[in-house]
């Protein structure tokens, strides 16, 4: 069989499908990553691993994981499904509960292009709603798409813009139709807007966590679908058999220990104090810099190429955009305090002689 012959054998609906552009897809050299929204810190100890047991297949869903997050999100283990990262949890709920040819799926954009890939690659529609011009939600919104399932990413990304428990509330009252999956991959830089406590109260609420973003663990692959007990039932139809490995397990159990989540709170801590200081100097270059409540600070230039070309030019590789209402703009994850200073020194240096500073504008 020929490379022609393979292709002839794909589905038609994937052939002009273009795939997902994350971090390491889109790749760069540099020795400056801040690219990916991941963790500067690096907490896992491997010695403390026990692989008495390697030989064995897991748990489908390791019981002490499922409690442990259960205890620290403040809910019941049956609410908890793991899965591996968030983003096996926006398919699985597409391929649980969307017909194809039949249902589709709704988000809120621009926003994690995750959303659309897996739709499409279940054979379901996407359609991207519009928020508001400042990020917020249309009040008056209602499912008037019929779609299943209604992504929020919250924080969102890449703009890092936050909606208020009261907004994602209405939301779920006027939506009768189908589910509303609130994406929260950044919610402990912003703790206070996690609307978990709502699981029990609307039981067409579902919310998506990560280990990949405050916990450090990108590379992990950890993540949590929280739902009532009948949603996380028919999820758990169709998982895969053993999802979550035993290593896995372990250095996830360590994150969620009294000590690893008090590592969580110190590095959340450190992690927002330097975002503060990026922002400060940012705003004085920036045509529009975005109110952020994630671990990274999304914003536009007049003359973005040229930043662009800097940040390149001295090792640095951020992330690009130049999609509708977000063109222009390049989204910078915080990373260390030493890479922080770094690209602070970049834009006073290097990027000021090129470019007037701009106002403080927000």
């Amino acid at each position: 069989m020929n490379d022609n012959s393979v292709e002839s054998l794909v589905r038609e609906d994937l052939a002009d499908l273009k795939p997902y552009q994350s971090a390491r897809r889109i790749g760069g050299k540099g020795n400056v990553f801040i690219n990916a929204n991941e963790s500067p810190f690096n907490n896992v100890e491997t010695a403390d691993l026990n692989f008495d047991s390697i030989n064995r297949y897991p748990e489908q869903q390791p019981q002490g994981l499922i409690n442990a997050y259960a205890d620290y999100a403040k809910v019941s283990s049956e609410n908890i499904v793991c899965t591996r990262g968030a983003d096996e949890a926006i398919e699985l709920l597409i391929r649980t509960f969307c017909n194809v040819g039949r249902d589709s799926i709704s988000y809120f954009g621009p926003s994690y292009g995750m959303y659309r890939i897996s739709a499409k690659t279940c054979g379901i529609e996407s359609i991207e709603l519009q928020f508001n011009s400042n990020y917020s939600l249309p009040i008056d919104w209602k499912n008037e798409t019929k779609s299943k399932l209604t992504f929020i990413c919250n924080p969102n990304n890449p703009t890092g813009t936050l909606l208020s428990i009261k907004d994602i509330e209405k939301a779920l009252v006027s939506n009768t139709f189908g589910l509303v999956v609130v994406d929260e991959a950044y919610i402990e830089f912003a703790s206070e807007a996690s609307v978990i406590t709502l699981i029990n109260a609307y039981p067409n609420l579902v919310v998506l966590r990560t280990l990949s973003k405050a916990f450090a663990l990108a590379g992990l692959r950890c993540g949590f679908l929280i739902a009532s007990k009948p949603i996380t039932e028919q999820v758990l139809k169709v998982l895969a058999p053993y999802p979550i490995s035993v290593p896995v397990e372990q250095i996830a159990l360590k994150a969620l220990s009294a000590s690893g989540l008090a590592k969580v709170t110190t590095q959340v801590k450190i992690i927002n104090d330097n975002k503060t200081k990026l922002e400060n100097c940012i705003k004085r270059y920036s045509t529009c810099i975005y109110a952020s409540s994630a671990n990274f600070i999304y914003a536009e230039f007049a003359d973005a190429e040229n930043l662009w070309s800097i940040l390149v030019n001295n090792e640095v590789i951020a992330r690009q955009y130049a999609i509708e209402r977000l063109a222009n703009g390049i989204r910078f994850t915080i990373g260390s305090e030493t890479e922080n200073q770094f690209i602070i020194k970049l834009f006073e240096q290097k990027y000021s002689a090129l470019t007037c500073p701009v106002k403080d504008k927000q």
